[in-house]
């Protein structure tokens, strides 16, 4: 039987012990990240009834499911990620990993020309344990997504993403001012404090 480290013993009983996981159990949502997206959403109004969006990096599903709820019959969710998810109603899913170009078309074949009102993005790389390369692998997933909604918002919209405060961070909050009229910075009660995680939402998609 394998012995659990003790940093990981060590997230296991923080979990466990979590509020927002036990919220999350308790309110039937997939994960705990959930309630980052209800207290920005509160916040922000970005997903009403109506609202066509695209969650990029969606499994395990809580944020497609609370957009699923928000835009009602009359929006629509597109979600991808390269982990699998198990089916929501009101979600189409696509499987695959979003930086093969083979990925995105069909992704983009899903959309069928539609332009999207929102892009929601809260992706992260697998973790290697060496601090550059994954703070350099999460940027670079980002600026895809930035990519991406660059190409695929109607003017007007909107775009919600994770990034880790760290080296990029001004370079891609930048990156954003020229897509976007205002880059606002978001760090929700349920993200962990010692976490240098906050979201970047663009408002008016120039």
């Amino acid at each position: 039987m394998a012995v659990r480290s003790k940093s990981s013993a060590a997230w296991l009983n923080e979990h466990v012990h979590d509020p927002y996981v036990q919220m999350a159990q308790k309110d039937g949502y997939r994960a705990r990240a959930a309630y980052k997206l209800l207290e920005i959403n509160d916040k922000d109004r970005l997903l009403k009834p109506g609202t066509v969006v695209a969650d990029l990096g969606s499994a395990p599903g809580s944020w497609s499911q609370i957009a699923a709820q928000l835009v009602g019959a009359q929006g629509r969710v597109f979600a991808l990620d390269i982990l699998p998810m198990a089916p929501l109603a009101g979600v189409d899913f696509i499987r695959g990993d979003f930086r093969e170009d083979a990925v995105l078309a069909e992704f983009e074949n899903l959309l069928g020309g539609r332009s999207l009102d929102l892009v929601i993005c809260d992706m992260a790389p697998n973790m290697s344990g060496n601090a550059v390369t994954d703070q350099a692998r999460s940027f670079y997933l980002a600026e895809l997504a930035l990519d991406f909604a660059a190409q695929h918002l109607k003017t007007g919209g909107d775009f919600l993403v994770k990034v880790f405060q760290g080296a990029g961070y001004q370079e891609y909050t930048a990156a954003m001012k020229t897509v976007f009229a205002q880059v606002q910075v978001r760090k929700p009660k349920a993200s962990r404090n010692r976490s240098s995680e906050v979201y970047l939402l663009g408002r008016n998609k120039r």
